[in-house]
C-alpha cells in the first residue's frame, strides 16, 4: 500500500499573496474565493465534509495556504525541488513575481551524495 499527496500545505503570513505568487509559478489559477485567510489551487471539488475525494494517480496535487498568526522562528522545514528547461529564464520570471535567488545549489537528487 502507499500513498498519494493530496496537498501541499503552507502556513503563511498572507495567503492570498503566497497562493498568487504559487499560481503564477505554476501556472494554475487560484481557487474562487482566495483571501488573505486561505486559498487554495486545485481544492475546489477535491474535498467536503466527508472528506477527500479520490485523486488520479498522476493528477497534481492540491496547494492549500493558510494564515496563521504566529511567524516563523527558524528555517522552513519544507521546500520545493522544481525544475525548468530554461533554469536562468524562469529564475528571472520567479525573482519578478516576488521569489528571492538566496543561493544556487547543484543536487544530485540522491541523499548523503
Amino acid at each position: 500500500m502507499t500513498v498519494t499527496i493530496a496537498a501541499v500545505a503552507f502556513d503563511c503570513r498572507d495567503a492570498l499573496v503566497v497562493g498568487r505568487f504559487w499560481s503564477a509559478a505554476i501556472g494554475h489559477p487560484l481557487d474562487p474565493g482566495a483571501s488573505s485567510e486561505f486559498a487554495g489551487i486545485g481544492f475546489s471539488g477535491r474535498r467536503d465534509r466527508a472528506g477527500w475525494r479520490p485523486a488520479e494517480r498522476d493528477a497534481d496535487p492540491t496547494w492549500l495556504f493558510a494564515r496563521v498568526p504566529e511567524p516563523r522562528t527558524g528555517k522552513s522545514r519544507l521546500h520545493l525541488d522544481v525544475i525548468a528547461t530554461d533554469l536562468e529564464g524562469e529564475i528571472a520570471r520567479l525573482v519578478r513575481l516576488g521569489a528571492t535567488r538566496a543561493a544556487d545549489r547543484e543536487s544530485t537528487g540522491t541523499p548523503g551524495r
